[in-house]
């Protein structure tokens, strides 16, 4: 506001439209009283200048590139470079798998990401009792070094970032790609791309975890000593509300939630003897993009300058790259509809406008078919191609930030960052992310806020287009994708082979050094990397390190 007088012009002037507008409403009520956005803040008729008069430019959105990054890490964004166009895949055989990625790469996508099976992500092999009827079916089956070889077959690991989906045996996953870059003759220090390596919202909203917290952290900052050693280029974590917002959670409860697991990670590596500034510009974050379009944009804009804050105040980071909030971005797998897949393009569409708005670095977009099967290849190929068409025919990378100043966004990303900092003191009260987890806060949280949008649906306050209204009698889905009960046959039969033709005394001495590393405080990387290079399965050092370490079992307080 510039003046005095000009305020009282204003508030002169949206009091006669106030006045106006209630007349109108006489004759045209409003679809409802009240409206909402999907973390339950409640949305004004209308957003002025009125609404900003605490508004400081240079304290609260700065310059792009420029503390507190609420206008985006870089200054040029995407005027510069385009986001890491990624899609998530990984099915069957490290061989299927292979020819995905390769299919991916030649329609332009610009980075890999893969999907790991169930059985890879608890850390048992595909013989496994427990294995039995899920290998190969949510992602690719990786039992060991020799499944990364066939998974990255002429796939230069120099030219190309790599995400790996992989949380509690993520050290060894990290270590396959080590030697396979070794074994390819690429320098450690060239390498780039991200293992997700989050282990605390597994205990909150997703459970594939293997060991109990206190080890489980010391996997995660043995990796961050490591790679600030040898991996410059290497994200060490990707710290994630995707999976949080998958739950049931809302908007603000994901950032909340996500940045309070991030100060537990940044408190267990300082516990470690790390310095903040030698491994903290390697954090990354992994968020869900929804529906709601201007909440997911002042969502990752509060988010930006929410950690930036964290960072700077409460563990005095004085490198300007420790307190950027860098994060990856999927569209959200939970609205997609069995009913009417087409809708999950425009869905999608939406999604990913939102993540290109709010400044993300990297995005996945969700296939039409995901929530029937894994996506077919037509079906990745219109995901890709919407990234595609946002990037090279929308405009919306022309300038940076290019909703900044909306009174609307900006009240919207302030009413955010306000609300998700009380959930933070709240977890700090309670003693930091590890003890609300322990004490199932986060879970309930999560699952009183999905019950209430299951509810909006089912009273029909929420539409769900294609589900509770707009339904047509649809046809069977046709053409979608079948992973063949054989790979499981075929992978198994390669894992006998392996055992056999391998030094397994190697293996075995591999293997307890192993072992008796896990007893001391030595960081970790090394042996299991000794282990991967010897062709030690991955539950085989699994095995190993549950023999020392335990394995965690839920127990909540909910």
């Amino acid at each position: 506001m510039k003046d005095k007088d000009s305020f009282e012009k204003l508030l002169e002037c949206q009091k006669k439209w106030e006045e106006k507008t209630r007349k109108a409403l006489e004759k045209r009520p409003e679809r409802c009283d009240n409206f909402y956005t999907n973390s339950g803040i409640e949305i004004k008729r209308l957003y002025t200048e009125l609404d900003m008069q605490d508004f400081d430019y240079l304290e609260d959105l700065g310059f792009p590139g420029e503390f507190p990054y609420t206008r985006g890490i870089y200054p040029t964004m995407y005027r510069g470079r385009l986001w890491t166009m990624r899609q998530y895949a990984g099915y069957g055989t490290a061989e299927e798998s292979n020819n995905r990625y390769k299919f991916l790469l030649s329609q332009g996508q610009t980075g890999l990401s893969v999907a790991f099976d169930l059985p890879t992500q608890m850390g048992y092999d595909s013989d496994h009792p427990l294995s039995q009827g899920e290998v190969g079916k949510v992602g690719v089956a990786i039992d060991s070094l020799k499944d990364m070889e066939l998974l990255f077959d002429g796939i230069p690991l120099d030219k190309v970032s790599t995400s790996m989906t992989i949380n509690a045996p993520a050290a060894v996953l990290l270590a396959m790609y080590i030697v396979l870059a070794q074994n390819q003759g690429v320098p450690l220090e060239e390498l780039s791309g991200t293992i997700q390596n989050d282990i605390l919202k597994e205990y909150i909203a997703r459970g594939t975890y293997i060991f109990p917290p206190e080890p489980s952290m010391r996997l995660i900052t043995d990796i961050f000593e490591f790679c600030s050693r040898y991996m410059p280029k290497w994200n060490t974590i990707s710290i994630s509300g995707y999976h949080i917002r998958e739950a049931g959670a809302t908007a603000v409860q994901e950032v909340a939630f996500t940045l309070s697991d991030g100060i537990a990670y940044v408190e267990a590596a300082i516990k470690a003897g790390l310095a903040i500034d030698d491994f903290a510009p390697r954090l990354s974050f992994f968020f869900n993009a929804h529906n709601d379009l201007f909440e997911e944009v002042a969502k990752f804009r509060a988010a930006r300058r929410l950690w930036a804050k964290i960072m700077k105040e409460r563990f005095n980071a004085q490198n300007p790259s420790s307190m950027m909030l860098r994060f990856h971005t999927q569209t959200a797998g939970s609205t997609l509809t069995a009913q009417q897949p087409d809708n999950n393009i425009v869905r999608v569409a939406i999604q990913a406008l939102s993540a290109v708005l709010g400044g993300t670095q990297s995005l996945h977009t969700n296939s039409r078919d995901e929530a029937l099967a894994l996506p077919s290849e037509d079906s990745v190929r219109i995901a890709l191609r919407t990234q595609q068409i946002l990037a090279h025919e929308s405009g919306i990378t022309e300038t940076v930030d290019p909703l900044a100043g909306s009174y609307y966004i900006e009240n919207l990303t302030d009413m955010i960052e306000e609300s998700a900092n009380k959930y933070i003191e709240k977890i700090d009260k309670m003693g930091g992310a590890v003890k609300a987890i322990e004490n199932g806060f986060m879970q309930q949280e999560i699952q009183d806020s999905a019950y209430e949008y299951q509810m909006a649906i089912e009273s029909g306050n929420r539409i769900v287009v294609g589900v509770n209204k707009y339904q047509i009698e649809e046809e069977p889905p046709r053409g979608l994708l079948k992973v063949d009960p054989a790979v499981a046959r075929f992978q198994i039969e390669k894992l006998r082979e392996l055992k056999a033709s391998r030094n397994n005394s190697k293996v075995s001495e591999a293997l307890n050094n192993l072992k008796d590393c896990a007893k001391t405080c030595k960081n970790l990387m090394p042996p299991i990397i000794e282990c991967v290079k010897a062709y030690c399965t991955l539950g085989e050092i699994c095995d190993a390190l549950r023999s020392v370490f335990g394995e965690y079992k839920a127990s909540i307080n909910i």
